[in-house]
């Protein structure tokens, strides 16, 4: 129980990668804060990790919002008075080719995959550098660090989300608070589920270990971070089956 006494807000956790992660860390003794918009999905996820047998708390936070963020930070300190792991992992697509992108589809995967990202983090680290101690795990993707096709505005945003992760790295860890980040790869969830079989089969044919990854792929990357990798920080970590471009 590497997380025994520890406090956990995953943002976005009420399904796939988000919800994993929150198992993986509840797992270990972490209290958890389950973040989601959808209320139901959230009041039901947080019901599902209670009966489970862990300390839960569900927030219905938009993580574009500051007020509605430093809400849920307010809550979280209320209910268990620290914050000791933060993993922004909220996130949305809207793609198109770059010619036909629309400017509110370019600034709303922007605000969400990385503006919130910011917004969220800063309450969060006023915490954390009092106590002087955290970990803080981005969650990115391939996808801003090597580009794709109809998908300007989230490798932007992912990329810049790495570019984050550095900087926090650097101005923290005097701190003892470390930065880190996890790109993930080709993944099973909902969003990849709808491409379609042959969409799919195409993409785990260029994959050297020929399968989609696992949201619980990407929470052991998270894991890591989190329990152990304590002279590990401004990394990004590539969780993609060994496809690299």
């Amino acid at each position: 129980m590497k997380l025994a006494d520890k406090v956990a807000i995953v943002t976005g956790s009420g399904r796939g990668i988000g919800r994993s992660i929150s198992e993986a860390l509840m797992a270990e003794g972490a209290s958890i804060v389950i973040n989601d918009m959808n209320e139901e999905l959230c009041k039901a996820t947080t019901e599902e990790l209670t009966k489970a047998g862990g300390k839960v708390l569900g927030v219905v936070c938009n993580v574009t919002d500051s007020a509605s963020i430093e809400k849920m930070v307010a809550e979280v300190m209320e209910k268990f008075g620290r914050i000791d792991v933060l993993v922004n992992n909220a996130g949305i697509t809207r793609d198109n080719l770059f010619m036909r992108m629309s400017e509110e589809h370019w600034q709303a995967v922007i605000d969400t995959n990385l503006t919130s990202a910011f917004k969220v983090t800063q309450p969060v680290l006023k915490v954390m550098s009092k106590q002087r101690s955290g970990r803080i795990v981005n969650i990115a993707s391939t996808t801003g660090v090597h580009g794709n096709f109809g998908q300007c505005n989230y490798a932007a945003a992912k990329a810049g989300l790495i570019g984050f992760t550095k900087t926090i790295a650097l101005e923290y860890a005097s701190r003892n608070i470390t930065s880190n980040a996890v790109a993930p790869g080709f993944i099973d969830t909902d969003m990849t589920r709808k491409l379609g079989e042959e969409i799919i089969k195409s993409y785990t044919d260029k994959i050297p270990l020929k399968r989609m990854g696992t949201p619980a792929d990407i929470a052991e990357a998270v894991l890591f971070f989190v329990t152990g990798g304590s002279y590990v920080t401004g990394q990004t970590l590539e969780v993609n089956g060994g496809l690299y471009t």
